[in-house]
């Protein structure tokens, strides 16, 4: 999938899960960077591929792309499987305790929650694609939905721009819709 269908897809499934469960309240800092932690961690898996937005955005972002494709094996390998997301989301933990001293207003645990969610989301979409993702690593072997392969989304092309994207879009605004009033109130409780 493209980088603004995972974008869209991470924050989708992140609202959704805020809008369903109950949490206690948190400041306005912990939502801020529970969002910014969400949409990292909906393109995190693409740092295995150098021509990732993730990099092209970076000033000498092409040469770190490269080092981490070979590191992490090439594109939709390590960071596309379950192995990845334990190791991304034991990696990104330790980075919220170091910098926690000086975010101590923040609940670090949703910020994390927020990370992982974008994560999955990111690999259950690029399950949907002709590639698929090697859930299971050291089996190198693809897995894709629905299983025959032919019948499976090609980043980028017609299903994905036209049919999947505005999907994701009808779903947010349908929940937006029915859920309107029960957001205002979590949002109204939630941020202190």
């Amino acid at each position: 999938m493209t980088a603004r269908t995972h974008d869209l897809t991470a924050i989708s499934a992140l609202v959704i899960i805020f809008a369903v469960t109950s949490i206690s309240p948190v400041r306005m800092s912990t939502v801020i960077l529970a969002v910014f932690a969400n949409l990292l961690g909906g393109i995190a898996p693409d740092i295995d591929q150098p021509t990732a937005p993730f990099w092209r955005n970076l000033p000498i972002g092409k040469y770190f792309g490269k080092v981490f494709d070979k590191l992490l094996g090439g594109h939709r390998f390590l960071s596309h499987s379950l192995l990845g997301l334990a190791l991304f989301g034991f990696l990104f933990h330790l980075l919220l305790i170091f910098f926690h001293p000086v975010m101590a207003d923040v609940n670090i645990k949703y910020v994390w929650w927020a990370f992982m969610i974008g994560m999955i989301s990111h690999l259950i979409m690029d399950s949907l694609t002709k590639e698929g993702v090697p859930w299971l690593l050291p089996f190198p072997l693809k897995f894709g939905f629905p299983p025959i392969k032919s019948l499976r989304v090609t980043t980028g092309k017609r299903v994905e721009n036209w049919i999947i994207f505005p999907l994701i879009l009808l779903i947010d605004a349908w929940l937006t819709l029915h859920y309107s009033s029960h957001i205002v109130y979590l949002l109204h409780q939630r941020i202190v």
